[in-house]
């Protein structure tokens, strides 16, 4: 937290050396801690318009100040930014936090698939409040196995695949579906797309409105942020009693499970839009076996 309170007054203007006054503590320290806290919180959350190398810069990170405030509101940072145990969360973990979430939500189904849909696809909270109906359905109703995050729902901008292959997923979001019709929110006259509206979000709030996202920034800048999502996630985390247990960790954990399935880097970058492989070995690096396990019984 006090890395926290050092990124609050880089941002607001004071320099490395008055930061490094006030806490009491080396200039470099102060500029290594503020970049680790600021890394971890885009890598967390994505911040449209900063990415993991902007955040190294602390003239960049003025830019966004407002939303890295923002951010910060629902933002649980680990205890420590230097080395630190990765968070992993069991399937057994999620299977616990999902009858936690489901006894204790006003909107169970809606919850339960934002719950779900972050752990499954590893996307950032502000792609899933961008995802639309035609992402995930077919024209004739049936889950897009293979689908993309299209370009303007992408925080780097960029198209990459999205894959719904959660039966989990698959169940709460039919009743969160058949739930939008029965309300009519969100829905059309036609047959197609299980009569939903193609072209609205994906997840809508009681009364029918996607997750305001607000742009931010000069005209032109591609720089937008969802304070709401964010405050949802929050209170899906609280309410699942997951300890330690942040968006940061769950896109480990999701790359946790790649690694555990032969996928590469360069595989998990395309999956998670990260653009470096050294961003990815920040995130989580593959655990390498020793020589001894490499060489034992070769023949």
């Amino acid at each position: 937290m006090q890395s926290v309170a050092m990124l609050k007054a880089a941002i607001n203007g004071e320099t490395y050396e008055a930061v490094a006054a006030k806490f009491g503590k080396s200039r470099t320290a102060v500029e290594r801690r503020i970049k680790a806290i600021a890394t971890q919180l885009t890598k967390a959350v994505g911040i449209q318009g900063l990415n993991e190398e902007g955040a190294a810069f602390v003239r960049r990170l003025r830019l966004h100040r407002d939303a890295i405030l923002i951010a910060l509101e629902a933002f649980e940072p680990t205890a420590s930014c230097g080395p630190r145990e990765n968070r992993i969360v069991s399937r057994e973990e999620i299977a616990q936090a999902a009858q936690r979430i489901r006894g204790r939500s006003s909107r169970p189904w809606h919850d339960l698939s934002l719950f779900y849909m972050v752990f499954a696809t590893g996307a950032r909270p502000l792609e899933i409040a961008r995802l639309e109906v035609r992402d995930y359905l077919d024209v004739d109703g049936s889950v897009r196995r293979e689908s993309q995050i299209r370009a303007e729902v992408a925080i780097i901008g960029k198209i990459r695949p999205l894959h719904f292959s959660s039966t989990r997923l698959d169940e709460v979001l039919a009743l969160y579906l058949q739930e939008r019709l029965t309300l009519k929110l969100g829905v059309h006259t036609e047959g197609a797309y299980r009569g939903l509206d193609p072209d609205s979000r994906l997840f809508l709030s009681a009364t029918g409105e996607g997750f305001k996202i607000t742009p931010y920034g000069k005209e032109g800048q591609r720089r937008f942020l969802c304070r709401p999502i964010l405050e949802t996630y929050g209170k899906l985390f609280r309410y699942s009693e997951l300890e330690g247990v942040s968006a940061l960790s769950i896109r480990r954990t999701v790359i946790s499970r790649l690694y555990e399935r032969g996928a590469d880097e360069d595989q998990v970058g395309i999956l998670l839009g990260i653009s470096e492989r050294s961003a990815v070995r920040e995130l989580l690096s593959r655990q390498k076996p020793t020589l001894l396990a490499l060489v034992d019984e070769l023949i």
